[in-house]
């Protein structure tokens, strides 16, 4: 029906052109055969079902493979009693974490003092804080006094990748952080030669490429599996290990792929920055005195400390495989990696820093002058 006229129309030479032909034809293959092909097909369908035959149950959970338009965060049990305490405690935790490390950044910032590689990365540190713990605590406050606690799959999509994205900057941005220390100490004469501005804006470039890639590895394989009929995520924020407890198939490929991804993003930094302490304490070693020893010692702890508390339980959570490893422990180490580390951070490598408490009573020197 439908190559017949065509061939007709086009094959023929132009001096056998009828118009009147031409337009009948035309009219049967543009119109004629786009009306009677359903037609055709569905009654040559023996396997379609009639409209008042019931669907199997098999065929209805593969209609609901994709039914799931939003998820349940279950977050925190919700006690009248306790739930403004527990949202006040946050709020109060939220709050001190956008106020110290903005005003880390801007001690940073405006002393002359500060423009030092270390200072730079541990300003990068502190706007990594802030976006890591915005994309979860603000909706944690939100859930912990609304009875609806519902967010879109989109929305549970972003906000995975988005911390994913900023969690792997942060935990690879250690890892340079380790090696300035390393330049700093070994190389001292060429500190800085080797870390220029530019050197360290790369460094940082890669940091955000890695987490870019690590988050899509996550996010992607997470989001490829069917979610179909239970939607309630027993954590406070969409995290992987708990949003792949909803799928509805194994998720033996996606625990691999979590293991290998995890592998690259935590311990392959992890592994660099050991290797790089140990060449550190050899070289401390050598240092004839011990005042030289202490002091080379002390410009590592704060780093050492800070790695530590993010370290651990990352790989915990990241690094176990099958998702039985997310339960009340799970929210507790999510809770202190995504924002006691990110209050802490600030204090520790304020108070080991000089130059930052100089910086900050110059700043409050400063505001006293016009009184």
């Amino acid at each position: 029906m439908f190559c017949g006229p065509p061939m007709t129309m086009y094959m023929r030479p132009g001096s056998w052109y009828d118009s009147e032909r031409v337009k009948k034809l035309a009219l049967f293959y543009n119109v004629v055969s786009a009306f009677l092909n359903p037609i055709i097909y569905s009654l040559q369908k023996n396997n379609l079902l009639p409209p008042n035959q019931l669907v199997e149950p098999s065929t209805i959970q593969e209609l609901n493979q994709s039914a799931v338009t939003e998820f349940i965060l279950l977050g925190f049990a919700s006690n009248p009693r306790t739930d403004p305490l527990l949202f006040t405690f946050f709020l109060v935790f939220y709050l001190l974490i956008l106020v110290s490390n903005s005003l880390l950044i801007t001690l940073i910032h405006q002393d002359t003092r500060l423009h030092t590689p270390m200072d730079f990365f541990i300003s990068v540190l502190s706007m990594l804080d802030v976006c890591y713990t915005t994309t979860t605590v603000p909706q944690m406050l939100v859930h912990i006094l609304s009875k609806k606690r519902a967010v879109s799959f989109a929305r549970c999509v972003a906000q995975m990748h988005l911390f994913l994205l900023f969690g792997t900057t942060e935990y690879c941005l250690f890892s340079i952080m380790s090696v300035d220390r390393y330049v700093a100490i070994c190389h001292p004469l060429r500190y800085k030669v080797i870390m220029n501005h530019w050197v360290c804006l790369l460094m940082v470039g890669i940091c955000a490429a890695y987490g870019v890639v690590g988050g899509l590895c996550f996010t992607f394989f997470a989001m490829c599996l069917p979610y179909c009929g239970p939607n309630e995520i027993d954590h406070y924020f969409c995290e992987v290990p708990a949003v792949l407890k909803l799928a509805c198939a194994d998720t033996s490929l996606n625990d691999l792929v979590n293991i290998i991804t995890g592998f690259n993003v935590i311990v392959v930094p992890l592994s660099l920055i050991v290797i790089v302490y140990i060449n550190i304490f050899f070289t401390i070693m050598k240092i004839r005195s011990a005042q030289g020893r202490i002091k080379a010692f002390s410009t590592c702890a704060s780093h050492i400390t800070v790695v530590s508390m993010f370290a651990i339980p990352c790989s915990v959570t990241y690094l176990s495989p099958g998702s039985d490893s997310l339960s009340n422990n799970g929210k507790k180490m999510a809770l202190f990696y995504n924002i006691a580390t990110a209050f802490l951070n600030p204090v520790i490598y304020s108070l080991r820093n000089k130059d930052v408490k100089n910086a900050f009573l110059k700043l409050m020197g400063r505001g006293r002058a016009p009184e």
